[in-house]
């Protein structure tokens, strides 16, 4: 049998003794690199790809039953939390309707349901509602239930859109007649949530996913009421370090594919009215990576080629198939990251980052230039919904730690700004009770300070006494900006310091700070967060032994990789969905994702980049040393960070680990990476690992 009892007792929590928890079966299991390099792991045989293995299911079993035991006493603090969260929630709340075709469409939530419900209304806000997708009918019965996209055909008559029902990412494509309801004899499997109309409303252009390892093959074509076998399939990408997706223009004239890996990009497009032969806007090459839209006349091109911070040109019509052709609009600069643009009649609304925040600036098309204000140190700003090319309104959102998600429309011609809706937030929250700032902490290396977001309840002493929960995220050049989470005020009024790291290997200072953070700079990432923890302690924000650290994916390699390296500077660590077994999983290419990240991890093929990475990789790391409490979360049908990585990981800790700390890990077997489905579902989760937390830190106990 793979499942054992341990002797060892785990540390108290509150007051009650606590069961031993579960031990993994070691089962010594060679990993051979090409190059010769061998490692023994011990716990390989978690692994299982069908997700049938009863061996294997028995040990996940048995530690969500530990879970279920040593948590028990917080019963009474997890159900607090969560009717706190969920009562800030208006739940018939609706999303700001946007025009488009002819129609208004919106999503609205009913009271006490967990999906949203997406209709749409002909002409005005006043017409008959037409519902879309009663997700909350669709879901019924479902363990998961999640609608990836959806797409209205262009005569407004039909609906596809794509769900899944596990958590893994591999859509079944469906469609429906509107005005009767019914659901067409169609299903495409194995699809990405991505679905484009054709012209003539019965093709439908979506992109097949491979059932292993779920790469983005084949782009291919459905025509309503014909065989999914005659499907035809008209772009394979044979390089499996892109990933590929399928659009159209601003114009709605092209349809196009567009192929990216980690350093490069391709896109290629072919007349929506008369799809045939497709032309390249650039041919592709390393370390060049660009986006081509399309509208009234012209391209205009997004890309970091001879501009790291990226640039903004122009084509005429028929000049492509070249970057020479190529004319600069928006020259790069050094302090100013350009992060995407949207096209209008007569100028384009600009995606940008500076000083690691975001900003929008309209730039007409006779050159004047505006941004759009903010009044907060610490806020994000984005594109919101803007279908309609031809209007002087620019939709955007805005949101801080303190500020609910909030939608204005700015005229371009006039300066007019609306209000358009601020996310309710009930339950008596005031943004005048807490404090947003935003810090700056030298790095060790003496190369780079590092940007802080944080916020704290009004009246903090800054005296070292505060518990503090630090997140971070720090790969991808993913940059993780603060925003307003109904969960924050129950950690914030319960005295917690809530800080957001912007290290290295996001792209929050521009594309410098995503490679220092990558590749063999992954270290900095690492050391980034401990010398943020390091300085905001030094400097009051919180007490040294009352510090939590979160993670999720790529920021659970983080948090692995903290908790080797200073296991000591932190109380307690919130580890979701982590990415914990680097170089097993990196040298494995029928892992889902794997070949398409070699430029963000390396390849530990190659000698050097194994060596790196194994220095760094958690599950290797893992030392006979005293760790935090920890709370690991996965799901079963992830498939990104796949379960038995922090499967292996709880129990290599499990069997290694020196101190009396508690570990926690939840396997939630039926979703996937994103965790349950469903908005109340999710919160139960928040409130659980929160609850965890504030126990280990002293904040409140379950009674």
């Amino acid at each position: 049998m793979g499942l054992a009892l341990a002797a060892g007792l785990a540390a108290p929590l509150a007051s009650a003794a606590l069961p031993a928890p579960p031990v993994a079966e070691k089962r010594p299991h060679e990993v051979k690199a090409p190059h010769g390099a061998v490692r023994i792991d011990e716990y390989y045989w978690l692994r299982d790809d069908t997700r049938t293995n009863p061996e294997m299911l028995a040990y996940l079993e048995a530690e969500n039953a530990y879970a279920d035991a040593v948590l028990a006493p917080l019963a009474p603090l997890k159900q607090r939390l969560y009717d706190e969260i969920v009562g800030r929630i208006q739940q018939d709340d609706a999303s700001v309707p946007y025009f488009e075709d002819g129609y208004w469409y919106y999503s609205r939530f009913e009271a006490g349901k967990d999906y949203p419900i997406v209709a749409r209304r002909k002409g005005t806000m006043e017409a008959p509602e037409e519902i879309l997708l009663d997700q909350n009918a669709m879901a019924a019965g479902k363990d998961f239930f999640q609608v990836g996209t959806w797409e209205v055909s262009p005569d407004g008559t039909k609906l596809a859109w794509a769900e899944d029902l596990n958590g893994r990412r591999q859509y079944t494509i469906k469609v429906k007649d509107i005005a009767s309801g019914e659901l067409l004899d169609e299903a495409v499997t194995g699809a990405s949530a991505n679905i484009v109309w054709g012209d003539d409303n019965r093709t439908i252009w979506y992109v097949e996913n491979d059932p292993k390892t779920l790469l983005t093959t084949h782009v291919k074509t459905h025509v309503i009421g014909t065989p999914v076998s005659q499907d035809k399939t008209v772009y394979t990408e044979a390089d499996t370090s892109f990933y590929m997706g399928i659009g159209r223009t601003r114009s709605k004239q092209y349809i196009c594919i567009g192929v990216q890996s980690t350093v490069s990009s391709e896109q290629r497009c072919t007349r929506a009215s008369e799809p045939g032969e497709f032309f390249v806007i650039a041919p592709r090459e390393r370390d060049v990576e660009y986006n081509a839209d399309h509208y009234a006349g012209r391209w205009v091109i997004t890309t970091n080629w001879q501009a790291p911070n990226y640039r903004i040109m122009t084509a005429a019509e028929d000049a492509l198939g070249s970057r020479e052709n190529w004319r600069e609009l928006v020259p790069h600069k050094d302090d100013v990251l350009i992060e995407g643009v949207e096209l209008f009649d007569g100028f384009m609304a600009i995606g940008e980052r500076s000083e690691g925040l975001r900003r929008i600036r309209i730039l007409k098309d006779g050159g004047e230039s505006q941004y759009v204000k903010s009044d907060e140190p610490a806020y994000t700003m984005g594109l919101a919904m803007n279908p309609m090319p031809g209007t002087p309104w620019v939709r955007y959102t805005y949101t801080s730690f303190t500020t609910p998600n909030t939608t204005y429309e700015v005229n371009v011609e006039t300066g007019e700004r609306r209000l358009l809706k601020r996310d309710p937030v009930l339950g008596g929250y005031d943004p005048a009770n807490y404090v947003t700032e935003r810090v700056w902490v030298p790095a060790r290396d003496g190369k780079a300070r590092i940007p802080v977001s944080l916020v704290y309840r009004k009246g903090l002493a800054k005296d070292g006494t505060a518990p503090m929960l630090q997140y971070a995220y720090g790969s991808y050049g993913s940059s993780q900006d603060p925003r307003f989470s109904v969960q924050l005020p129950s950690l914030l009024d319960r005295g917690v310091v809530y800080a957001l790291a912007h290290i290295r290997g996001g792209q929050e200072l521009g594309r410098a700070w995503y490679d220092e953070g990558k590749l063999f700079n992954k270290k900095n990432t690492f050391t980034d967060f401990i010398d943020v923890t390091d300085w905001l302690v030094a400097n009051g924000y919180a007490a040294k032994d009352r510090v939590a650290a979160m993670g999720g994916s790529a920021g659970g390699l983080l948090m692995g990789a903290v908790a080797n390296m200073a296991p000591e500077k932190y109380r307690v660590m919130l580890s979701l969905v982590p990415f914990v077994d680097v170089v097993t999983t990196m040298l494995d290419p029928s892992i889902p994702l794997t070949t398409n990240e070699y430029d963000e991890w390396g390849n530990p093929e190659q000698e050097d980049f194994y060596a790196y990475m194994l220095s760094y990789s958690p599950y290797d790391q893992i030392e006979a040393k005293a760790y935090p409490a920890m709370f690991v979360g996965t799901g079963l049908w992830d498939s990104q960070v796949q379960y038995w990585e922090p499967a292996k990981y709880v129990a290599r800790l499990r069997a290694k680990k020196t101190d009396d700390n508690l570990l926690v890990f939840r396997t939630n077997m039926e979703a996937g990476h994103g965790g349950k489905s469903g908005r109340f579902r999710r919160f139960a989760e928040a409130a659980e690992y929160y609850a965890f937390m504030l126990d280990q830190l002293g904040v409140e106990k379950g009674d």
